[in-house]
């Protein structure tokens, strides 16, 4: 089992989760509409044929992001069977799945359930994919803390 044993005062270990997209600009506008990340940087590399895009919700020093990674001329991606969902605590789901429905309307994705809570945990969740058909969920943060104990 691997274990950060001495550890100062950095960044969260996890750095980041990437995403690859199929129009990078359309998933940066959705990430910052939808969800309200922040473009942190932008930098294209002609010579490997990507550009990257990191969102974020502070500078990438301070917190984990979230890499958009475009590949020239890829538009679609195969999702394969592995992956499941990108989660995301919000203080109010059912105003955030408003913003999210909204968003999907103008730049593509999907509703796939409808904010509420989860039979069982009672946990109040919505999830949607978005215009490259990667599931995200929100969750409440009060009930996943409640959850933990």
């Amino acid at each position: 089992m691997f274990e950060l044993i001495q550890r100062g005062p950095t960044p969260e270990p996890l750095c980041q989760v990437m995403l690859r997209v199929g129009e990078l600009d359309r998933s940066i506008m959705f990430y910052e509409k939808a969800l309200g990340m922040k473009l942190l940087r932008k930098k294209d590399v002609p010579q490997y044929k990507y550009t990257i895009a990191m969102m974020g919700y502070a500078e990438e020093d301070k917190t984990t992001v979230l890499e958009l990674t475009y590949n020239y001329g890829v538009t679609e991606y195969n999702k394969g069977n592995a992956y499941a969902q990108v989660a995301i605590g919000t203080d109010d789901v059912y105003k955030s799945a408003e913003a999210v429905e909204l968003v999907t309307k103008e730049l593509g994705g999907k509703i796939l359930r409808q904010p509420g809570p989860l039979p069982g945990l009672n946990t109040k969740i919505t999830s949607f994919l978005d215009p490259d058909g990667w599931k995200v969920v929100l969750v409440d943060h009060a009930d996943f803390l409640k959850e933990l104990h």
